[in-house]
This record gives structure tokens, sequence and C-alpha cells, in this order.
């Protein structure tokens, strides 16, 4: 049978360790505001080695524009190395924040 085929939209979720000049440039605040803008859901935090972690989850498209933000980071930031890590969707989070910590 042939015919027009609906694409829905894939919800997965993005685990993204991001390493360089990544902390004291803004990294935090500009995932969360991209975050925000492709409507995913998650957080984003700096941890004790340098890098940066972002857990991510949405619109499989979404998170594909996230890792393509990530990869350019804001002006400040050098990203020498994303490594990215693809998972089901768990719908755990309501919105997307900064985490304190680590």
């Amino acid at each position: 049978m042939h015919g027009t085929k609906r694409v829905v939209p894939e919800k997965a979720s993005l685990k993204a360790r991001v390493v360089g000049r990544v902390q004291g440039v803004g990294f935090r605040y500009f995932t969360e505001f991209v975050a925000g803008e492709t409507g995913l859901s998650g957080y984003v935090m700096n941890c004790l080695d340098g890098s940066v972690e972002v857990l991510a989850e949405g619109e499989r498209e979404g998170l594909e524009q996230l890792l393509r933000q990530l990869r350019q980071g804001p002006s400040g930031a050098r990203v020498e190395r994303l490594e990215e890590t693809w998972g089901p969707y768990t719908g755990q989070f309501t919105g997307f924040t900064v985490r304190f910590g680590r």
C-alpha cells in the first residue's frame, strides 16, 4: 500500500559533554537560551573537570539544532571536543535549567 507517510515528531534524549574553554564564557546561559528556543527540557551544568554537561530531551529536530549550537558555543568559548550520547525520551524534566554544583 502506497500513500503519504505522516511524519510523527520523534522524541529522544541527548547527553552531551562539551570540552574546551567553556566555563566562564556564558556557555550555560547560551545553552539555556537555545534549549528554550527549540522547546527542549533538561539541564546544563559546569563540571569540576572544566567541561560542561548537557542533558536535554524533546523532539529530535530540536536536539539536533542544540547539538549544532553546542559545537559553536557563544562568542568567547572555544569548543575542542563534544561527546554525545543519544537515548530514549523519559519525560522526567519540566523546562530547562542551569544547575550549580559538581
